[in-house]
């Protein structure tokens, strides 16, 4: 069955039993790709109220807030893989230039080898298994492992994996960070890591060991900015569901809103009324202790004004909270919030809100409301962001051919559909020449008219 690892004595041995799977060419078939695909879906579709059960016990998440957020998104990703595999795994054709002529010139997609993947706590399903789809779609065999703070689903997946995937080449490594540390320890080909830029610093130096090729899924301040002309309603609806989707906790909730000063005053008034309805409608706790009283004490000293956040630790239960005009110094305004609390900042006019969000590192998502196209030109032309999503939040997550990652602090790297495949894949250069051609012209010492020549076709 596939490994399971409850400490880190035996991670060497697991990933030694992955490479010789690997070496032994047993994963480069699509007919193997495509069995594991398929597999990983009957996982999702057979046992979703298994999964379910263990997100509730991990996050206090329901069954729908389950299905959406992390079972819908990965058999999605799965499906199109299916439908497209084929195309993606196929050499590419590279028109060679006079120069080369003759010859052939193609990139060939190349599996790595082994490929680790840490997931994250707070889609813990969604951010460990998509991931994979592309590296086994790729052909590779895959270490994963799922994050200590939601146990249940870490478990759950131990356990049924090897069912429905090849146990040869998928392992599942439980654990704390003590586990990750050994695990980043070992040589893989490729890792792929989802959580925090503290992490993810550690995560890459450990990486450059070896010169191993990293991914990192991280984070950051995702700025929304609420222009004059939105239609305020609109906005102010889709930004509280979007902040209340699993109690804030997602890596492009939005953390903060600019919103301009003309129409503060209706924004600020619809934004109340829907926040607290969204927060009612999408129960989740908060994953620990310690992160609810980090959330606790980002609402104190930023000197803005709160409005709702009622709280219990004992439950851990924390209802969102908006906060207008903090002190943008404060660390509710430097540090991601992670949370359902919400900032909310005045600004004169567009240029402000531009102004404020470049001077910062580049969010993993940024979103815009508006109802100009000059306005989401000007907007798109002057920021830089992971993501760009205009009069809604979150869906940018959900299309499969947009590449889903960061730019600088909030990430390296990007994957789903294609951009996935062409992650976890090595894209080799391969040149084919023939040798019933073979003039002279082409060796040195080069004559006149042969100088004449090359300088002509390789210019």
């Amino acid at each position: 069955m596939t490994a399971v690892v409850n400490g880190h004595s035996v991670v060497g041995a697991t990933v030694t039993r992955l490479r010789a799977t690997f070496e032994a060419g047993r994963t480069r078939s699509l007919t193997w790709r495509r069995d594991q695909l398929e597999g990983l879906h009957r996982l999702l579709t057979e046992r979703e109220s298994d999964i379910a059960a263990a997100l509730e016990a991990d996050l206090g998440r329901n069954a729908m807030g389950t299905f959406m957020g992390d079972i819908a998104p990965v058999t999605a990703e799965i499906t199109h893989t299916l439908a497209e595999l084929t195309s993606w795994a196929a050499p590419r054709k590279v028109r060679l230039p006079a120069g080369q002529q003759p010859g052939k010139a193609r990139v060939v997609p190349t599996p790595k080898g082994v490929v680790l993947v840490i997931g994250a706590w707070n889609f813990p399903i969604l951010l460990t298994l998509q991931p994979a789809v592309s590296a086994l779609a790729a052909g590779n065999t895959v270490v994963l492992k799922p994050s200590e703070l939601a146990p249940a689903t870490a478990a759950l997946l131990a356990d049924l994996l090897p069912r429905y995937v090849d146990p040869a080449a998928v392992a599942v490594v439980t654990g704390d960070a003590a586990v990750s540390t050994s695990l980043l320890a070992e040589r893989f080909d490729h890792v792929f890591f989802t959580g925090s830029d503290r992490v993810g610093r550690i995560v890459l130096e450990a990486c450059a060991k070896d010169l191993t090729p990293a991914t990192l899924e991280l984070g950051g301040k995702s700025p929304v900015i609420v222009a004059r002309d939105a239609d305020l309603d609109v906005a102010a609806r889709r930004i509280a569901w979007a902040k209340s989707v699993n109690a804030g906790q997602a890596c492009i909730a939005p953390d903060y809103v600019l919103v301009e000063d003309a129409v503060r005053p209706a924004f600020v008034e619809r934004l109340l009324h829907h926040i607290e309805l969204a927060g009612q409608a999408e129960p989740t706790r908060i994953v620990s202790e310690a992160h609810f009283d980090r959330l606790d004490g980002l609402l104190s000293g930023h000197g803005g004004e709160v409005t709702g956040g009622a709280r219990e630790r004992a439950t851990r239960r924390f209802a969102p909270a908006v906060v207008t005009d903090p002190d943008p110094d404060s660390p509710l305004m430097q540090e991601e919030i992670f949370g359902p609390v919400l900032p909310v900042i005045a600004v004169p006019d567009l240029a402000s809100a531009v102004r404020f969000v470049v001077a910062r590192p580049h969010p993993l998502a940024l979103y815009l409301f508006t109802s100009s196209d000059a306005t989401v030109e000007r907007v798109q032309d002057l920021t830089n962001s992971g993501s760009f999503c205009v009069n809604h939040l979150l869906y940018q997550l959900l299309v499969p051919d947009l590449p889903f990652g960061g730019v600088g602090a909030s990430g390296i790297g990007s994957y789903h559909g294609q951009h996935g495949f062409d992650t976890f894949s090595h894209l080799r250069a391969v040149l084919q020449k023939p040798t019933a051609i073979d003039p002279s012209f082409a060796y040195p010492p080069y004559g006149p008219g042969a100088q004449k020549l090359l300088r002509r076709v390789m210019g």
